[in-house]
């Protein structure tokens, strides 16, 4: 039986545009998403939350994790939260990796 929480954490806006509620934990090892925390996603980031860098690496993580240009991806609420709501758009499959969340 599916988790109800993993399917509120990934969705799909339309055929080509993804809506992401996550959880970033930044200053980690290395770029990653390792499951669920509560009902986000949660995704590790290698960069520290100084002056928006953990931000922009999500940013090139998630265009590269979904095969999107960086300004394809946007950060809709949560710029400086932890808890951050993201919009992937042009996108032309849904990732692999995202797929058990949706």
């Amino acid at each position: 039986m599916p988790d109800p929480a993993a399917s509120r954490c990934v969705n799909l806006q339309d055929e080509q545009t993804l809506i992401l509620q996550c959880h970033l934990q930044p200053g980690a090892k290395k770029d990653e998403i390792v499951g669920m925390h509560g009902d986000a996603l949660k995704i590790k980031i290698s960069a520290p939350p100084i002056d928006g860098r953990a931000n922009q690496q999500l940013i090139r993580f998630l265009a590269k994790v979904c095969g999107v240009k960086q300004q394809d991806v946007h950060i809709l609420a949560g710029e400086s939260s932890r808890q951050k709501r993201i919009r992937v758009q042009n996108l032309t499959d849904v990732p692999k990796l995202l797929k058990p969340y949706i």
